[in-house]
């Protein structure tokens, strides 16, 4: 076996401390540097490496490091500021054909340099590099007194055991990539993240470039906020031809400063921002914020490798600017009107117009900002980048996204999915109708849509996902001010008997319910409101309710336990304008600790949502539109489930055969360097490496050799079998007239193979024949591998019938048991499995198995571009597939949980 080379030749990485290292293979022209970095070692590093101290075996290492690329062997380099300051390598050991491959690794990290975690990122990416040469395992010998090197090995999170040898420790280190790891992965990466992004939002000097001497500048506006903002930090102003503005010292040059900058904002014209960027970076600058707008390709993928080159972060170009409320900071270097509140709420944007809108209407509503970014064009700094700053902020409660495309949707996903665990994450479903994407000629890639990805995404990750900002803004006042719903199930209580229906129907269209009162609670009710009351639900207490009568009713109400959310619908009325007796005060007061979130609408309201004044901290919030105020608590109640629910895990499978499966594809693409659609023979080998149950079939390429397969399906010749046509591409059976079914007796067989080959001649490559499946429900199942999202499966109703119903609900692999179960429930179709109308229920668990095994299958095989299985037959005895089709492409495996920064690429597109 020889070892692969990594597509991305050079990538970046974040070290625990914040700062960045370059991490690509050694070179020839590295010796020197890899031989240096050698012989600065103490002798007791030297001795502790190399099991003895001797010059030599610094040389050998350089020139083993840094040799020509040979077979079995790999070595990555970490580098800092142009010098080497890691190195791992493996080498490949003997094994006989069909055992598994491990190798030996050798760790070193410069001396002074020990404590970043360079050691740790670099066996990240030999991990990553190994597993795509398939190596299963690595060995790695060390001294039993060399504590840190052993913690290296222990701390990686993959399943390590120790033989000690004497004074010697043997490690083995199996690669075999699960959630544990994965978890010390992302533990890592978000010490790291947090710790790059403090010179960005925490910085104790901050520079503008481009502040000019007259008002009117974005820079100078910028300046204006940072003081007027109280900015507690050392602020300067970059300007060659002023010694102060806005009463902020001025110098000429980044350079002329008396102190680095952590953070310096940029508002220059495009052509000389790749120039200031490198001068920056040339004195140590850890931050940039570049505001201008309209880069070309040239200045852009300068400004981008200036910031890699000198381990700076990055937010735009093309942005607002960025704020922090905290104490500590105050800082707010954005060119909005107005400055954000201080608050809990942590707001990243694209757009910065939506991002002046939010920063408004948050504003307006009291709802204070922990840190505001927005993002722009997106090079550096991202979404996920926020999500982790504000995981590990104390103050941020909220994490509020506006987001128009994702760099690393998984890991972005897995991220979200850990946030919302402790805070609410919403954003607005930004994009849905994408066009342009082209779909293969596949039912799964037709039903793959960019609506239903996201979608899966942001479901999956327990994101509220709003289809507008003013959506967004609704939910967040409601998640701001009121506790979560337990469930769906809300009481409507109303002043006038329109309203409370108008709630009412609006809750239902939501997916909520306005369920009948406990009868109890009825009883207690009637005793409340005025004569005349109506106390079933929604409750009418009729305009002469008083505000203490109101107020009862909705603390009751609250309090009971049998609903899980209270809406009040309320309209002004002569008699509480006569008595100054008004309903609405029942909500401004303090209602009491409530169980269940209580919410307002006034239709007589002109704002779109505002909180009523309470005496305690949790405000009543009021929305114009009883539509608004349902959609809100929807959401509310959905994430509330989700919450509630335990995170899934993704179950182990047994039987599979995935080096089996790769050797198929790795085979077919020999034969078709383009890809292409294998033929049934090869679709059927690669689904029984995964133990995905086929309906029994044969291949024939004439007429005889048919009817000779089609003995051997059926028990007599009274069996009926079915003749399906094939040719790579073909889709659509039915509709093309490529399919004869109920098939009964040799004479209907040969008749029916002839008829389809005089039908469609030479494009016939031959037909699959299989045994009439047995009645039951008809599903389908796929997988598309989408290029930015990953692999996505897709479930729902099969058979002819599966593009014009179009019920489907998709989830991104790797699915978990959640994830299973919660694709099962989704369409529309459910009830059918689950025993519908009396009926026996099918076979769940098969079903489960069929759906965790695609998904294996996809994320082990990024070739499979697209896997579609319809129909599926799934009965109460059993799961079958009745037809299948592949198409595989020449693709390479891409991590997204491998810790490295963006590459050009990604923002490019």
């Amino acid at each position: 076996m020889t070892d692969t080379t990594s597509r991305s030749d050079t990538v970046h990485a974040l070290l625990a401390d914040g700062s960045t290292v370059e991490i690509r293979p050694a070179r020839p022209q590295d010796r020197d540097e890899v031989l240096r970095m050698h012989q600065e070692m103490s002798p007791e590093a030297m001795r502790l490496r190399f099991f003895a101290v001797n010059p030599r075996y610094a040389q050998e290492a350089a020139d083993r490091i840094c040799a020509p690329g040979h077979p079995g062997y790999r070595a990555l380099l970490a580098l800092a500021d142009g010098r080497v300051v890691g190195v791992a390598e493996y080498t490949m050991l003997p094994v006989a054909p069909g055992e598994p491959v491990s190798a030996d690794i050798a760790l070193a990290v410069a001396e002074g340099r020990h404590g970043q975690g360079i050691g740790t990122l670099l066996l990240e990416h030999l991990v990553h590099a190994a597993r795509e040469a398939g190596i299963s395992g690595f060995t790695a010998e060390a001294l039993a007194e060399n504590h840190e090197v052993l913690k290296v090995f222990a701390d990686l999170g993959l399943r390590t055991s120790r033989h000690f040898d004497g004074t010697d420790v043997c490690c083995t280190v199996h690669l075999e990539q699960d959630e544990h790891y994965l978890s010390a992965v992302d533990r890592r990466g978000r010490i790291a993240d947090v710790a790059s992004l403090r010179s960005l939002l925490r910085p104790r000097s901050v520079a503008v470039v481009g502040a000019g001497r007259r008002p009117g500048s974005v820079g100078r506006a910028v300046l204006g906020n940072l003081r007027s903002g109280g900015f507690t930090g050392e602020l300067y102003a970059v300007n060659p031809h002023a010694r102060v503005i806005e009463g902020t010292p001025a110098v000429p040059s980044v350079a002329a400063l008396p102190v680095v900058p952590d953070l310096v904002v940029l508002a220059v014209p495009a052509p000389v921002v790749p120039d200031v960027a490198e001068e920056c970076g040339d004195a140590g600058v850890r931050a940039l914020v570049v505001l201008t707008a309209g880069l070309d390709t040239g200045q852009a993928e300068a400004l981008f490798t200036c910031c890699r080159r000198h381990g700076m972060r990055l937010v735009g170009p093309n942005c607002l600017g960025i704020a922090d409320t905290a104490e500590e900071a105050r800082l707010n270097a954005t060119f909005a009107a107005r400055p954000p509140l201080p608050g809990c709420a942590g707001v990243a944007v694209q757009s910065g117009g939506v991002g002046i809108a939010l920063l408004e209407r948050f504003g307006r509503l009291g709802i204070g900002v922990s840190s505001f970014v927005s993002l722009g064009d997106k090079y550096d700094v991202s979404g996920n980048d926020m999500l982790q700053w504000w995981e590990a902020d104390p103050s941020t409660r909220l994490a509020v996204l506006h987001l128009e495309s994702f760099g690393n949707p998984r890991a972005f996903s897995r991220t979200a999915r850990r946030v919302a665990r402790t805070m609410p994450v919403l954003t607005v479903d930004a994009g849905r109708s994408e066009a342009g994407r082209r779909a293969a000629a596949s039912h799964t890639a037709a039903a793959a849509t960019p609506t239903m990805t996201r979608g899966a995404l942001f479901t999956q990750a327990g994101v509220i996902a709003t289809r507008s900002i003013a959506e967004l803004v609704d939910t967040t006042a409601l998640l701001h001010a009121q506790p979560l719903p337990a469930g769906i199930r809300v009481a409507v209580v109303s002043n006038a008997g329109g309203a409370g229906v108008l709630a009412a129907d609006a809750c239902v269209d939501a997916g909520l319910t306005v369920p009948a009162l406990d009868p109890g609670l009825a009883g207690e009710l009637r005793a409340l409101p005025p004569p005349g009351a109506a106390t079933g639900n929604p409750v009418d207490t009729t305009a002469a309710v008083t505000a203490q009568r109101m107020r009862s009713c909705v603390e009751r109400l609250a309090a009971h336990g049998t609903v899980d959310a209270v809406l009040v619908a309320l309209v002004p009325t002569a008699l509480a304008t006569g008595t100054r007796d008004d309903p609405l005060l029942a909500l401004t007061g303090s209602p009491g600790r409530q169980r269940c979130p209580v919410a307002a609408v006034l239709l007589d309201q002109e704002a779109p949502v505002r909180f009523l004044a309470s005496a305690d901290d949790r405000p009543v919030p009021a929305y114009s539109e009883p539509q608004s105020a349902a959609r809100a608590l929807a959401h509310a109640a959905r994430y509330a489930r989700w919450r509630a629910e335990p995170a899934g895990s993704v179950p182990p499978l047994s039987g599979i055969d995935p080096a089996g499966a790769t050797a198929i594809v790795e085979e077919f693409l020999t034969r078709h360097p383009d890809g292409g659609w294998p033929d049934p023979r090869g679709c059927a080998a690669l689904l029984d490496r995964y133990r995905i149950p086929q309906l029994p079939w044969a291949w024939a390429e004439d007429e005889d050799t048919a009817v000779v397969a089609a003995r051997h399906l059926v028990e007599d010749d009274r069996g009926r079998v079915a003749v399906k046509a094939y040719w790579p591409g073909l889709v659509h059976k039915s509709d093309l007239g490529a399919l004869r079914l109920d098939l009964e007796g040799p004479d209907q067989v040969r008749h029916a193979y002839r008829d389809l080959r005089a039908r469609f001649g030479d494009r016939m490559a031959g037909a699959l024949l299989q045994p009439m499946a047995r009645r039951g429900v008809e599903l389908f199942a796929g997988v598309v591998q989408d290029a930015v999202f990953g692999p996505l499966v897709l479930f729902g109703l099969g058979g002819t019938a599966t593009e014009l119903l179009a019920d489907h609900a998709a989830r991104l692999a790797p699915l978990t048991d959640r994830d299973v179960h919660s694709l099962l429930t989704a369409p529309r179709c459910a009830p059918l499995l689950f025993g519908y109308r009396g009926g026996r229920s099918v076979d769940l668990e098969g079903l489960e198995q069929l759906l965790l095994r695609l998904s294996r299958m996809a994320c082990d095989l990024p070739q499979l571009a697209e896997t579609d299985l319809n129909p599926v037959v799934v009965r109460p005895d059993g799961v079958l597939a009745l037809d299948v089709r592949l198409r595989i492409v020449p693709r390479h495996a891409h991590d997204p949980y491998l810790r490295r920064l963006r590459a050009a690429r990604q923002w490019r597109t």
